[in-house]
Parts: structure tokens; C-alpha cells; sequence
């Protein structure tokens, strides 16, 4: 693959729209559709991680205020099995509630007003080229590696046994599975965390890697699968 490669998301991709406003959920689906995209809706919170176990989508547009569970409850319960990228949509604007969205697994988060269906869109592109590009370069790796990522469950494993993992954790894992041998650095790292670790600091980065580094460590004896690279930051590869 080479270094100019981007991705771009597909056509085919399918957002679920979980909205209980019929026309605000009708004109995000005009505006979808427009850009290329397939959705569906649902209105009623207890049907949302139904709809979503059925058949995953791309992407989840979550209102917080919802009849029946509300979107922190419904995402809180689809991170407990889906990485799928979360953008919350909500009339509330206080900060503690645009935090508590983000502490729970949103990937965003964009205040209905005043409602922009341009800017939401614009932000879906975004959140889908960046997942499906992370997923393209994850399956671009070689078949005879011997670790695996499921982002869907959110596990890494090496040789079929599972790792124990922080959230965090993992997706410095992932990050550093999608490129070996490339050096990374801290700020790249970070950019590579999502919103709700925007919070996290280059030196607890550090702290992260050497507990990630720690649990790779049984399963590769004598082999450091995470180089620091003075004044750079960190490169990952596996022995083969």
C-alpha cells in the first residue's frame, strides 16, 4: 500500500439514524442520501440496540433525548460490543453533558442548535474515513500474524488467547497493528484516541505503552514489540 493511499468512504456505507423528530430524522436522511449514503431510523430508544445487533451499521446518529432509554444508556450499552463510531446529537449544550457523552463511548458529539444537517454530514464523512481507513490498513496485514484484532468486540488476542486490555489500550494496540514498523509519534498517537481520551497527556502515553508493552511481553519472550525511538516516539513489529 503506498503512502499516498487514502480511503474514501463508500457509497454503500449505512448510518442509523436513532431520532425520535420524524422531520429532523427525514432531513438528515435527504441529506445523507444526497452524499452518498444509505440509512435507516429509529424513533423509539428501547428499539435502538435491536436495530443495531440486527445489522450493524457504519455509523450511529444517537439523540440523547429519546423516548423509552435514553442515548447515554443505549451508548453506553453499544460499546459494550461494538466500536462502531457513535455521533450524538442533542439540543443540550451544557458542557458536563458533552463530556458525559464522550466519557460513555461517543466519538462526537454536535448540538442540534442551531441544526446544520451540512455540518452533521460533514462530520460523518470524517468519522467513516477515518474508522474505514484504520479498518482497510488492519486488513492489509500479513494473514500469518500471529495477533488479531476484533474491533467489533473490542479484543486483541495473540494465537487465539486473549489479552487483557484497557479501552484505551486496545486502540493504541490497533493503531500500532494497522502500520508495523512505522514510527509514530506521541501527538500522532493521541490523534488516533478519539474524543473522549482528549483528556490524556503525552506523558501518561507513556505510562499506557508500558503497561501494553508489559502484557505483550509473555506472549513474545525476549522480544520488546514496542520501540521507543529517541525524540520521535514509539514503533511496533512483531518477531516473526
Amino acid at each position: 500500500m503506498s503512502d499516498s493511499f487514502q480511503f474514501e468512504a463508500p457509497a454503500s456505507a449505512e448510518i442509523l439514524i436513532i431520532e425520535d423528530e420524524p422531520k429532523l430524522a427525514e432531513l438528515l436522511q435527504k441529506y445523507l442520501a444526497a452524499a452518498g449514503y444509505s440509512s435507516r431510523h429509529v424513533a423509539h430508544g428501547d428499539d435502538a440496540v435491536p436495530a443495531v445487533r440486527a445489522r450493524l451499521p457504519d455509523l450511529v446518529l444517537l439523540d440523547i433525548m429519546l423516548p423509552g432509554r435514553s442515548g447515554w444508556d443505549i451508548c453506553s450499552e453499544l460499546r459494550s460490543f461494538t466500536d462502531v463510531p457513535v455521533l450524538m446529537l442533542t439540543a443540550r449544550v451544557e458542557e458536563n453533558d458533552r463530556l458525559r457523552g464522550l466519557e460513555l463511548g461517543a466519538d462526537d458529539y454536535i448540538c442540534k442548535t442551531p441544526f446544520s444537517p451540512r455540518e452533521i454530514v460533514a462530520r460523518v464523512k470524517s468519522m467513516l474515513r477515518r474508522n474505514g481507513h484504520l479498518q482497510r490498513v488492519a486488513a492489509d496485514a500479513p494473514a500469518a500474524s500471529p495477533l488479531a484484532i476484533d474491533e467489533t468486540r473490542l479484543q486483541a488476542s495473540v494465537r487465539g488467547e486473549v489479552l487483557t486490555l484497557t479501552p484505551l489500550e486496545f486502540r493504541l494496540l490497533k493503531t500500532f497493528a494497522s502500520a508495523p514498523g512505522q514510527v509514530f509519534s506521541r501527538e500522532q498517537l493521541l490523534n488516533h484516541l478519539h474524543d473522549e481520551y482528549r483528556s490524556v497527556t503525552d506523558r501518561a502515553i507513556d505510562t499506557h505503552i508500558k503497561n501494553l508493552r508489559r502484557k505483550l511481553e509473555p506472549f513474545f519472550p525476549g522480544h520488546n514489540a514496542i520501540q521507543a525511538v529517541y525524540g520521535v516516539g514509539y514503533s511496533f513489529e512483531l518477531p516473526e
